[in-house]
């Protein structure tokens, strides 16, 4: 006991903690319930932009299988192919095959730094408007909201006991969500095989059980995501609010609530003076419409996804107060310091991290445009044999088996030969090949592989040094005479 005749609160916290102790504290969890967010109907500037994006991003998500492009007899027409099955990615008259995927890499570094910029300039822009988790969880909350009406008809409903109406109501919506998930995942599915055919063999029952397994998973992963995780995702499963602050300065575009503006807030009655007071009437129309259910009021937060309907909602209230717009909207800190100015005032966009992601990003595609103006159209690969690596002849001469791989990415069929130069007395024998000059016939896009033998008498052993020899293999294109060489090396015993 303390000397006030109470126990000593820590001894009593230790010994509750104890096994076998009894408390009538509550038990306390380490993680906190998730609430679900009833996001209200916003109407205004940004809401409108937000459904200009969301109908195109969705359409250019579904018609882009759908658009065709003739790349000759016998190769496949659609435009945008992930063609795995061949190993190559086809974007209209661009294809990038598997052994130039560093091309990929390329172009997602790009976007990388593109996104970086455009953080940089005007903060989490993409998450608000253009992200699939945004556009598609506005598409499953504007489905709910069409069965179960706006925010406090679905609060309502969820308080509510089950009955005929909730529950066709709530049924209709999952029924939704999964029609829009189904075709999410449908339309995902087309971009790795012909649109056209798969579309019919998914209808019939005839696609391949590859097929059906991946539309599932796109199906579920866009019913779960969309329309039960929301908000969850950006807030807990997205590392994109955790990395950009290194994006971020004084200069960057965000949306704020203009405290010294808007403080003290109280609620107002009509006719009432504004004097001694701010113009936030704390009506929380802001926080009824955020989709991840913050308060914009409590400064920067991590689960803002800045999509500005919140500033739609308050434009809204003030025009019915009366009072001037924009006591939340977008701004700068360096405008947030200076409260004289107004919300776009000083927003500077050229600074020094905006031209460095820029430079990078001319640096980085112009390697890129470059290496694609003058990539060559045929690939070799030479893969001398291993095991063994040399076979001792009868008469004391020596050979290496190799297989060469020619990748023709013409759309035309091309004729090749084949020579090898850099040891002298050398000697070529093809095993599907009658003579040594024959002539390889490659289809369009196609990879053929050639198994050959170089062999060597044992009066030019004299011309091998040591037990690796530098070796040249070339093919040339009998059409146009472009020739295109790989070095090697032949193998014999050591010297």
């Amino acid at each position: 006991m303390t000397a006030m005749g109470q126990p000593n609160k820590f001894l009593t916290e230790v010994t509750n903690g104890l096994p076998g102790a009894k408390s009538d504290a509550p038990k306390s969890s380490a993680y906190e319930a998730h609430k679900k967010i009833y996001p209200k109907e916003a109407h205004g500037t940004f809401r409108n932009i937000k459904w200009v994006v969301t109908v195109i991003t969705l359409a250019i998500y579904y018609i882009l299988p759908w658009i065709r492009w003739d790349r000759g007899p016998g190769l496949p027409d659609q435009a945008f192919l992930l063609d795995f099955a061949n190993q190559r990615l086809l974007f209209g008259p661009l294809e990038i095959w598997a052994q130039e995927f560093y091309y990929v890499t390329g172009a997602l570094v790009v976007s990388a730094l593109l996104l970086f910029l455009v953080t940089a300039i005007a903060g989490r822009m993409w998450c608000g408007y253009a992200c699939p988790q945004t556009v598609w969880t506005d598409l499953m909350i504007a489905v709910e909201r069409f069965w179960q009406g706006d925010r406090n008809a679905r609060l309502r409903l969820d308080q509510s006991e089950w009955s005929l109406e909730k529950l066709w109501k709530k049924t209709a919506t999952h029924l939704s969500w999964v029609l829009i998930a189904i075709a999410t995942g449908g339309a995902f599915v087309f971009y790795f095989r012909d649109a056209p055919t798969l579309a019919v063999e998914l209808a019939t029952g005839t696609a391949s059980p590859v097929a059906y397994a991946f539309l599932g998973i796109f199906s579920l992963t866009t019913y779960l995501l969309g329309g039960l995780a929301r908000e969850q995702v950006c807030i807990y499963m997205c590392p994109w609010p955790r990395i950009q602050g290194a994006m971020l300065d004084r200069d960057s575009l965000f949306i704020s609530y203009r405290e010294t503006r808007g403080e003290p807030r109280g609620s107002h009655k009509r006719d009432e003076s504004w004097e001694g007071r701010g113009d936030c009437i704390d009506c929380k129309a802001c926080v009824s419409v955020c989709p991840t259910g913050i308060d914009i009021r409590d400064g920067a937060q991590l689960a803002c996804i800045q999509c500005a309907l919140c500033i739609d909602a308050c434009n809204e209230i003030m025009d019915r107060v009366g009072r001037p717009r924009e006591l939340i909207a977008y701004t700068t800190v360096a405008n947030l310091e200076n409260a004289t100015k107004g919300p776009r005032d000083g927003w500077r966009i050229i600074r020094p991290r905006t031209i460095l992601y820029s430079l990078l990003i001319s640096a980085v595609g112009g390697l890129m445009v470059w290496s694609l103006l003058n990539r060559a159209d045929t690939q070799l690969s030479v893969a001398p044999d291993r095991n063994p690596l040399f076979v001792m002849l009868s008469d004391g001469g020596l050979r290496n088996g190799y297989t060469v791989k020619i990748t023709n990415k013409l759309e035309t069929t091309r004729h090749f030969k084949l020579a090898v130069s850099g040891l002298g007395g050398a000697k070529l024998q093809f095993v599907e090949f009658d003579g040594q000059d024959p002539v390889v016939d490659v289809k369009p896009a196609e990879v053929r592989a050639v198994k050959f033998f170089v062999s060597i008498d044992p009066s030019d052993r004299k011309e091998l040094s040591g037990d690796s020899t530098p070796l040249t293999i070339t093919v040339t294109d009998t059409a146009t005479g472009h020739a295109t060489s790989r070095a090697t090396t032949f193998s014999g015993p050591a010297q």
